[in-house]
């Protein structure tokens, strides 16, 4: 199933994606509430979305599937090319970081380069939605804990991200966290570990890999993460970019207001955003 946090007339709320429509769930509260409660909906969603209707998907705003994610956890060198072209050695432990909240970004929404910042970077990224959570879950656990996946990018601020140890700061720009377009249950996906992603840039191919080359794999991410602290519905877990960022081209290739950075994972969709000076 495909689900989306959308907003039409006025209000915002969630809703089942089928072919070109979008049914509303009639489920009150975010998404994050709707995941939390999920099997209690579950079949009267799917009875909902056999039975078709609802409004074009043209008549309405997508937002970013969960706007206020209670965590967002990005995972850095973990694809063994962009480790190549980052001249760095691969890691014996799984380097993480964390994305503010303010950085989510809905799927379609300009991306803004900050005011004196001239090396926004852009990494496509397939991102886990926790389902059910918990807390010291061991890796064959891992696929029972996430409920869906979406699109990503995790859009970086490089002086900044160099600035210091640590990396959050550089990835937490606002709107640098778009996702999108939508959530596709985990049921739906298979093994999430045979993706084809890609991210264009001005419709210029930049990145192209398959999930299959991560470093460590989601399991193992769910298994890390969850040893110091409890992972809760709706919690975002972006995995790792891959190869042919733009910091790592020759000459470098930062991103321009009006640039278009459209990024696509097989089986879930693409999201594509203008690159915009902040005003």
């Amino acid at each position: 199933m495909k689900l989306a946090t959308y907003t039409a007339d006025g209000r915002t709320r969630t809703g089942i994606v089928v072919g070109d429509a979008i049914i509303d769930t009639g489920v009150a509260g975010t998404m994050i509430d709707l995941i939390r409660d999920w099997d209690a909906h579950r079949s009267a969603l799917e009875a909902k979305a056999a039975r078709g209707g609802g409004i074009p998907l043209s008549a309405v705003k997508l937002e970013a599937p969960v706007p206020r994610p209670g965590k967002i956890w990005a995972i850095g060198l973990n694809y063994a090319d962009h480790i190549a072209e980052s001249n760095m050695e691969t890691p014996q432990r799984q380097v993480w970081f964390s994305k503010a909240q303010t950085s989510v970004n809905g799927p379609f929404d300009d991306i803004q380069i900050a005011k004196g910042t001239m090396t926004a970077d852009y990494e496509v990224e397939l991102v886990a939605i926790v389902g059910k959570g918990g807390k010291h879950i061991a890796a064959a656990d891992g696929p029972a804990t996430i409920f869906g996946y979406c699109v990503g990018n995790d859009v970086t601020e490089r002086v900044w991200q160099h600035a210091g140890p640590q990396w959050s700061l550089g990835k937490s720009f606002d709107t640098h966290a778009p996702m999108g377009p939508w959530i596709v249950t985990a049921d739906e996906i298979g093994d999430p570990h045979a993706l084809g992603l890609r991210c264009f840039v001005n419709g210029e191919k930049r990145q192209d890999s398959n999930t299959r080359h991560l470093v460590f794999d989601i399991w193992r991410q769910v298994e890390h993460l969850s040893v110091g602290m409890t992972l809760e519905p709706g919690d975002c877990l972006f995995t790792g970019t891959p190869g042919g960022v733009g910091a790592a081209m020759d000459p470098r290739q930062f991103l321009k207001p009006g640039d278009v950075v459209r990024c696509e994972i097989d089986g879930l969709g693409h999201i594509e955003g203008v690159m915009a000076a902040e005003t």
